[in-house]
């Protein structure tokens, strides 16, 4: 049985634990309290609304700002961009200028090439047999090495010319484009007799030869060329049919271009008789430099054949075109195109044939 002192102290202990956890109550009762709690939370809603209207005042006052800001920034974006696109197309300009001289360069380069491979070849040197008496040593005519490279670029273009004139005429395009065609092609043939004069003050002889030709069309070499009326013949087949009018005047044009052959032929003929009168004069003399000057006057009269033939066979083009529809005129400058290439390309077959051993 316990002592009374023992049991005041156990009961005291127990009496300050309840005392004890009734002031926390109190403590709970007064922190929940309305008054407290409303209190507290208007002054969080107060804070908060301040703070959202200063966020707010921030964030609309810099916009304002920026749409200052920004003009000078879009004037600059605007300049710069004009600046990209001018060095673009400075940098399209200098790279077409680049290729430009590179294709001038490559041009340079081959005409050298064929000069070079013309030197090398001998295409036209003059022998001592054919200087004479005056001292005129072996050396390259300059007229005669240009003409023969102006002529195989003449060639190349007629081939090009050749190849348009049959695509226009399959692909069925318009008579204007057709006409276009068709002058380029007349124009081209002018080029070449105005090369051939140009050729005939070098050396007549060179020309009228026909050496600058292929084998195949020496064999109808006529003055320096192809005989007018040979032209005709050889379109006039490939352009029926024609009409009562166009007929009769083909035929007018025919015998007018044989006329004028004959007349030059003759006076070809009659030039080589007074020649042959000229050398051949007082045979037994030891001195014949007066004969020699003679012939040589004579002589010049023969770049004034080749001048007149190849006026006629211009006059004969063009009669032609004129008399032809633009249609007939395309086909018929494709078929002297076509007539001259197989005469090339024979030639070449001709020297390319199998031969049998001597």
């Amino acid at each position: 049985m316990s002592s009374p002192s023992t049991e005041l102290t156990r009961r005291m202990a127990i009496y300050e634990q309840f005392h004890q956890i009734s002031r926390w109550g109190d403590t709970f009762n007064g922190d929940d309290s309305p008054n407290t709690g409303s209190s507290t939370i208007l002054q969080v809603d107060v804070r908060l609304e301040n703070k959202a209207e200063y966020i707010s005042c921030e964030q609309v006052e810099p916009s304002r700002s920026d749409q200052e800001t920004n003009k000078p920034a879009e004037k600059m974006q605007r300049r710069l961009a004009q600046n990209r696109e001018a060095a673009r197309k400075s940098r399209l300009r200098r790279k077409a200028y680049v290729q430009q001289l590179e294709s001038s360069r490559l041009k340079l380069a081959q005409l050298e090439q064929e000069l070079e491979r013309a030197r090398q070849q001998g295409i036209y040197i003059s022998s001592a047999s054919d200087t004479g008496y005056f001292g005129l040593s072996g050396t390259v005519n300059s007229g005669i090495t240009a003409f023969e490279m102006e002529y195989g670029h003449w060639v190349e273009e007629q081939n090009k010319q050749i190849y348009e004139l049959r695509s226009a005429l399959q692909a069925h395009i318009t008579d204007i484009e057709l006409r276009i065609l068709v002058e380029s092609g007349l124009n081209h043939y002018c080029n070449l007799f105005r090369m051939k004069a140009d050729a005939a003050k070098a050396d007549v002889f060179y020309l009228i030869s026909g050496i600058w030709r292929t084998s195949a069309e020496r064999f109808f070499h006529w003055i320096g060329g192809f005989r007018p009326s040979e032209l005709l013949n050889v379109v006039m087949s490939q352009i029926e049919p024609l009409t009562d009018q166009q007929h009769l005047e083909v035929c007018n044009l025919r015998q007018s271009s044989q006329q004028a052959e004959d007349a030059l032929s003759q006076g070809i003929d009659k030039l080589q008789q007074n020649l042959t009168q000229s050398v051949a004069a007082d045979l037994s003399s030891g001195n014949y430099r007066a004969q020699m000057a003679a012939a040589i006057d004579k002589l010049e009269a023969l770049e004034g054949f080749v001048n007149q033939a190849d006026h006629l066979r211009q006059q004969t083009l063009q009669q032609m075109a004129r008399i032809l529809t633009t249609r007939q005129a395309a086909r018929g400058l494709l078929a002297l195109g076509e007539y001259f290439h197989r005469l090339r390309a024979l030639s070449s077959l001709w020297s390319a044939r199998p031969r049998e051993p001597a």
